[in-house]
């Protein structure tokens, strides 16, 4: 039977017709969050052309060689397009490299060399990125894992120039003119490597290479073939027929040159931009096809799936394939080549929280590989990673490697050596690496005294919460495989978060060694006792029990009132022992939301706490509130540091409607789905929906709730449920249900209602 479609009908077909034809790389936008300062942080990203965990990464470059600002969107020259691996401008890059055509007068440094450009004349998506000049030239290119592939449109009429730049901190560059490439290494990096790191890496030309020259520091050597020196840059001239491009095909190798030949052989022989956009545009869509949003406006399409970008760049795949295609590495620990697995470019302090939970959610097959490599970790130097790029780096605090593999266990995550993990765990609780930040810092003394004593120890409150959450991640895994008396004695520990507590205030206190509260105390005040944040944001890291939490504080009313406080406080602060405003402090006076600081970590699980103690109505407002008003797709993206996927983690989590409080426990808190509906596409050929077709601006409230037809009034959904396949139906309502999810019974896993 026909039936006759009306305009609106018709209207109707079409838009959704034109949603289904688009695919999800083109929501993405790589310039999301790249407006940043020092001072001030609207994400510190860069427009990354990448495939998924790549080896490498392609950016245009418009700060210096070697600075950690990669890419201003308020820049009006780019230098170059870098070869990068870096995870974050605090942490900087290594083994890196960038190439730069010239139209007209010679200018090899990257100070000199840089040309005009206008965004309206510049494409970045994460399989693509296209420039124009103002003087004319144009730049193409695409990315593979280990390589890429350039296309150079040289303005008419002038002298056409290609320089590649090996940086300083020792290098080498070779320019074999009748092959029409070069080859070279860069050793160039800011510590957490063995001697022999090296990033080897070669090119290969379209056209003939007219002339040639080197450049050694400052001096140049035309017509020179061979440069090795601290810092090397060699110069290319072509005679590229009007109307034609050059292309340029690159490639790179941590293990050596014939590996770097390798890569290229198999990446980016004979191919074209065009054929690696193709490749690449498959990859990201075939990833970010796993959770298909529905039902938002544009906007927020975008800046959903550019956030999920986000999380899937890191951590790096740092493993390459050899000639009969398995998986091998360099070591950046032990500086040898190895068979397996190796990920790198990832702080735990931030990922542990909503990456890495979402990845054993929907991505296990990675998870499977970056546990292994975790274990490798720690056979080739001795403990696990918490900051690696591509070793172990001295940042940030805690043994948050212990909640990955916990997490990635409990949700069933298996092929790796558990006895092994168990070691390493244990280990890393027990001594202290060559950075305070690997190991356990001041763990004799946490042992000795239930907490880390301050000042002997900077930033030791936060230490101590951290420390107590991960001895109950220990606690757990030794549990699951059979060690009693390990799990018994962590989970003693984890109770250790309860000798920091001065219920005189309601806020975590830093103890000296003889267990006095050190004075003044300002909850306001920065450092110190905490990382990068004050009382007000770390007094909410007891992730693995919120209801031994509420107890301290005198109850779930106390508690929800605490909760409130914390978003109707003045935005006060003291500097503290940072001695200036760091730009946290700036970010988290802008936002404008009391003493809540989204803009960093600590304190980003904290809104999901009161579906804890009854109250999940002001979850979901909360919820909303962030994703409506602190992320947008833009180059101010974000209200703080991006951070290897975390801050678009939680964007991409709660928008889907839930996120995992606590690591190592397969729970995920329901807070308020920002779209109409979510699938998620899960690799186990399950799919599971989170329904909310009444869902928008004012129905932000769960009415009620339904999971597979049945009435459902948890405040949470268990990894299982999810990962089996199935539906959670919503209705949406723009009053708050005050009788729903307020059963102790609906609460989400505590420690001290439900012991391990």
């Amino acid at each position: 039977m026909k039936r006759k479609i009306g305009i609106a009908g018709l209207l109707i077909l079409l838009t959704t017709v034109s949603l289904q034809a688009r695919e999800f790389v083109d929501y993405v936008n790589p310039l999301m969050g790249t407006e940043s300062t020092f001072e001030f942080s609207h994400g510190n990203t860069y427009p990354a052309v990448a495939v998924p965990w790549g080896v490498n990464f392609w950016t245009p470059q418009t700060g210096e060689n070697r600075s950690g600002w990669i890419y201003a969107y308020t820049d009006e020259e780019i230098r170059g397009f870098r070869q990068t691996h870096q995870p974050s401008p605090w942490i900087n890059d290594y083994g890196t490299f960038s190439v730069m055509p010239i139209s007209g007068d010679l200018k090899v440094s990257y100070k000199d060399r840089g040309a005009r450009f206008s965004h309206k004349n510049e494409i970045a998506r994460p399989d693509y990125y296209k420039v124009q000049f103002d003087n004319g030239t144009v730049t193409e290119l695409s990315a593979s894992r280990t390589g890429a592939v350039l296309d150079i449109a040289f303005t008419p009429g002038k002298e056409q120039y290609f320089i590649v730049d090996a940086y300083h901190g020792g290098c080498r560059l070779a320019i074999d003119k009748q092959n029409r490439r070069v080859t070279g290494y860069t050793k160039n990096n800011c510590g957490g490597v063995p001697s022999n790191f090296a990033n080897y890496f070669v090119l290969e030309f379209s056209h003939p290479i007219k002339d040639q020259g080197i450049q050694i520091n400052d001096d140049l050597f035309p017509g020179k073939l061979v440069g090795e020196h601290d810092r090397v840059c060699a110069y290319l001239q072509f005679d590229v027929p009007e109307g034609e491009k050059l292309t340029v095909r690159v490639a790179s190798s941590f293990i050596g040159e014939e590996q770097a030949w390798l890569n290229f052989d198999r990446e980016v022989k004979n191919k074209t931009v065009a054929d690696l956009k193709i490749e690449s545009a498959k990859l990201w869509n075939s990833m970010m096809g796993r959770i298909v949003a529905e039902g938002g406006n544009e906007e927020q399409m975008k800046t959903f799936y550019s956030c999920l970008y986000r999380v899937l760049l890191f951590p790096r795949e740092f493993y390459e394939f050899d000639k009969s295609g398995k998986p091998v590495y360099y070591s950046p620990y032990d500086g040898k080549i190895h068979a397996g697995y190796m990920y790198t470019d990832n702080g735990f302090w931030d990922t542990f929280r909503a990456v890495h939970p979402l990845f054993t959610l929907v991505y296990p097959e990675v998870s499977e590989r970056i546990m292994q490599a975790l274990v490798n970790s720690y056979e080739e130097s001795g403990f696990l990673p918490e900051w690696a790029s591509p070793g172990h780096r001295g940042c940030m605090i805690g043994n948050n490697s212990l909640s990955l593999i916990t997490d990635a266990w409990m949700k069933g995550i298996r092929s790796f050596d558990a006895k092994k993990a168990l070691e390493a765990m244990v280990h890393q609780t027990q001594a202290q690496g060559r950075e305070a930040s690997v190991g356990r810092n001041g763990f004799e003394e946490y042992d000795k005294l239930g907490y880390v004593p301050y000042p002997d120890y900077v930033e030791a409150t936060a230490k101590t919460l951290e420390y107590a959450y991960s001895d109950w991640c220990l606690s757990r895994f030794a549990a699951s495989i059979g060690n009693v008396s390990i799990a018994e004695a962590y989970e003693k520990k984890s109770q250790n978060y309860k000798n920091l507590f001065d219920p005189s205030c309601g806020f975590m206190r830093a103890k000296n060694k003889d267990g006095e509260w050190i004075e003044p105390f300002r909850a306001i005040e920065w450092g110190g006792p905490f990382t990068e944040g004050s009382s007000w944001h770390y007094t909410w890291s007891v992730m693995h029990d919120i209801q031994g939490l509420a107890q301290l504080m005198g109850g779930h009313e106390q508690m929800g009132a605490k909760l409130d406080s914390m978003f109707n406080a003045p935005a006060d602060y003291n500097v503290g022992t940072y001695g200036f405003v760091i730009h946290e402090i700036a970010e988290m006076v802008a936002l404008d939301m009391g003493q809540y600081a989204h803009g960093n970590q600590p304190v980003q699980h904290a809104i999901y706490l009161y579906n804890y103690i009854g109250q999940p109505w002001k979850a979901q407002y909360h919820v909303r509130e962030v994703l409506n008003r602190l992320y947008n797709s833009g180059p101010k993206g974000y209200c703080g540091d991006e951070d290897n996927g975390q801050t678009s983690a939680w964007y991409v989590c709660s928008a889907m409607g839930f996120y995992p409080v606590c690591p190592g426990q397969p729970e995920y808190v329901l807070g308020a789905p920002l779209f109409q509906k979510v699938t998620l596409n899960l690799p186990n050929n399950k799919a599971f929906v989170i329904d909310a077709r009444n869902n928008n601006d004012k129905n932000l409230y769960i009415d009620s709730a339904k999971l597979n037809g049945k009435k459902f009034t948890r405040n949470y959904l268990t990894h299982d449920e999810i990962s089996s396949g199935g539906e959670l139906s919503l209705k949406m309502n723009a009053k708050p249900n005050m009788k729903r999810g307020v059963r102790p019974e609906d609460f989400p896993y505590s420690y001290s209602v439900y012991k391990p």
